[in-house]
């Protein structure tokens, strides 16, 4: 069993081309931790988004704190805490904080789930 509190673990800067505006990354799970999934928190300042992408297995994302936005190339829906987001595989879509608060999720996704970067 592994207990952790979100305010001990450490934030590190998600920099690269997925990414406007400054956003960190907070590691639950290491990856030697867990043989089926990946386990982050994601937090985005206000004004910073991913650009739009798509992974090749199922991401969750549980909103812990603040108000963003998710969006697929046909919808665009507000997020706030408490709300959960199923994102399939291969769906292209984006998510972050682009307007005046920031937005924090936890992001659930299988082991060995690639990310690509794509245009809407």
């Amino acid at each position: 069993m592994k207990v952790v509190s979100s305010g001990a673990l450490p934030k590190e800067p998600a920099s690269g081309p997925l990414f406007t505006g400054e956003v960190f990354r907070q590691v639950i799970v290491k990856p030697e931790e867990s043989q089926s999934f990946n386990f982050n928190i994601v937090n985005f300042e206000a004004g910073s988004r991913n650009k739009f992408h798509q992974h090749t297995g199922d991401q969750i994302l549980i909103v812990t704190e603040g108000t963003g936005i998710v969006a697929t190339e046909q919808e665009e829906r507000t997020v706030t805490a408490g709300d959960i987001v199923l994102i399939p595989a291969g769906e292209n879509h984006w998510h972050g904080a682009p307007g005046d608060t920031p937005m924090s999720h936890i992001t659930v996704q299988p082991k060995g789930a690639t990310t690509q970067q794509n245009e809407a």
